[in-house]
């Protein structure tokens, strides 16, 4: 397979997704343990956003973008084993998260905010990063996984995982967080979970039911979504909760969880600056958990999953490379119900 000795690329200094500059840039051989992918698709964040603001925490400026990008291997490192020349893969959130807790060193190896990112047509990144895409998925879809899905199945399947019988309540808040409800939605149900979905888009709401979600909250018309949980679960309170909105959700989410009940922080959509109450986790023995995305293992673990129940992403519109400006004004307006995927090849 040939590879060109330049490719293009867009990268941001932080003023707006609408200044997103594409230029053509040399394309440098693999060091002796990485590997050239030929980026295929890249799926967009809302952490994308804010890096395209230059307001994401210690992001690095003049930064190629993304995060989420799938590919074929088109170049080894004279040292590679195991991989091969047209192996379908996607490199890790954060490249050097193979396995175990997050480090600070590991954090700063975050494609697209901390490195350079996918948002270009070839990329050389470390073997150890490299993740096989399940064989049902497109370059699309397989484009999605880096981020909402490994973040959704951390979650649902870290340190304690969730069991069939169990009751989990993903929260969406508009269009940011489709990814997440959808995932986390998919991915609790096919481990035998109950699973609660609550959005402001009754159109958002029938999407979940259409993957099999067994109740549905629009808590713009029920603001006392948490009242709703208490009674969907007989008063005890769910299991596991997928908390994307952030301060402005976290009391209800309390009163939504049972006694010694996981509540797993991925987002502060909803915004505020209240934190967490202390007293109210001590008194229902609450355990709340950050979450900075995955492992390597995790995303390998999470592929079986995926491969073993055909769970395939949720995708709303796929933009042309040359159309990544209208991408990200269109995820931005949040009127997406899926994933928004730019195709490069």
């Amino acid at each position: 397979m040939s590879v060109p000795t330049s490719f293009r690329e867009y990268r941001t200094q932080g003023d707006g997704h609408q200044n997103l500059k594409l230029q053509s840039v040399a394309l440098s051989e693999p060091k002796a343990t990485e590997v050239t992918i030929k980026i295929h698709a890249v799926s967009l964040q809302f952490r994308d956003i804010m890096v395209s603001k230059g307001i994401y925490p210690q992001q690095k400026r003049d930064i190629v973008p993304c995060s989420d990008g799938a590919g074929e291997i088109v170049a080894l490192g004279q040292d590679v084993k195991g991989w091969k020349v047209g192996d379908r893969v996607c490199p890790n959130f954060a490249l050097d998260h193979i396995h175990g807790d997050v480090t600070e060193d590991i954090k700063f190896t975050g494609l697209g905010g901390h490195i350079d990112g996918v948002l270009r047509e070839y990329i050389n990144v470390p073997v150890h990063s490299l993740v096989r895409i399940p064989e049902h998925l497109s370059y699309e879809e397989g484009s999605t996984l880096p981020c909402a899905a490994l973040t959704a199945y951390n979650a649902c399947l870290g340190p304690v995982p969730l069991k069939g019988g169990d009751y989990v309540l993903v929260l969406g808040t508009g269009g940011v967080s489709i990814g997440s409800v959808s995932f986390g939605a998919q991915l609790a149900l096919a481990s035998g979970a109950t699973v609660i979905v609550t959005s402001s888009s009754d159109e958002k709401l029938q999407v979940a039911k259409k993957l099999g979600v067994q109740h549905i909250i629009n808590y713009k018309k029920n603001v006392k979504w948490d009242e709703e949980v208490l009674n969907i679960t007989g008063g005890r309170g769910v299991d596991h909760i997928i908390e994307v909105g952030g301060p402005n959700t976290i009391l209800k989410c309390i009163n939504a969880v049972r006694y010694a009940g996981w509540i797993h922080i991925i987002g502060y959509v909803s915004g505020g600056d209240n934190g967490i109450p202390v007293g109210f986790a001590i008194a229902k023995a609450i355990t709340f958990r950050g979450i900075l995305i995955g492992s390597v293992k995790q995303f390998e673990d999470m592929n079986r999953l995926l491969t073993a129940r055909k769970i395939c992403p949720v995708i709303d519109k796929v933009f042309p490379f040359e159309e990544a400006t209208d991408a990200y004004a269109y995820l931005e307006s949040q009127k997406h119900v899926g994933k928004v995927v730019i195709k490069l090849a």
